[in-house]
């Protein structure tokens, strides 16, 4: 059986998931958690589902954190900025630990990024960067030094075409 990691993965440009297994995604749907299928919902490009199902599993869901930020993700693809950005910053009042705070600073980076706010995007995946390293964390860090890097340089051609 395939990887769920070979069915889709992070454009390095765009900081986009990007679903490589179509098929192998669709057939997530049928066993995966309700966070994970908001998420699935999202990367398939069914937006207006994902929405309505993120809404319907936040109202449910005693840790609303992970509800919010997959939410949120699903606004961020509909390009639905204010909203995205209401639910990252509720994700961010909930974490309470140093991961989670890591996963929402660095999920508000990749939604400034999609912006166009490429410094601010920097700045987020600069904090989770540190909040991953201090928590042991060595990939998620150097995830977030790529995003940031990748985002300082989109910074710079904003500006020096």
């Amino acid at each position: 059986m395939e990887t769920e990691k070979n069915m889709w993965r992070t454009d390095d440009r765009t900081l986009l998931d990007v679903v490589v297994d179509r098929a192998g995604m669709e057939a997530r749907l049928a066993d995966c958690t309700a966070v994970e299928r908001v998420w699935v919902l999202t990367l398939l490009g069914h937006s207006g589902e994902a929405i309505r199902e993120g809404h319907a599993l936040l109202e449910s869901s005693e840790d609303r954190f992970k509800a919010l930020l997959v939410l949120a993700h699903a606004y961020q693809r509909t390009y639905r900025w204010s909203e995205a950005a209401r639910l990252h910053e509720e994700a961010l009042r909930l974490a309470r630990t140093r991961m989670r705070e890591a996963l929402a600073r660095h999920q508000i980076g990749r939604r400034l990024f999609d912006e166009g706010l490429y410094a601010a995007a920097a700045a987020e995946f600069d904090w989770a960067q540190d909040l991953y390293r201090h928590a042991g964390r060595t990939r998620q860090a150097e995830a977030c030094r790529q995003a940031k890097d990748r985002a300082l340089k989109a910074h710079a051609q904003a500006f020096f075409p």
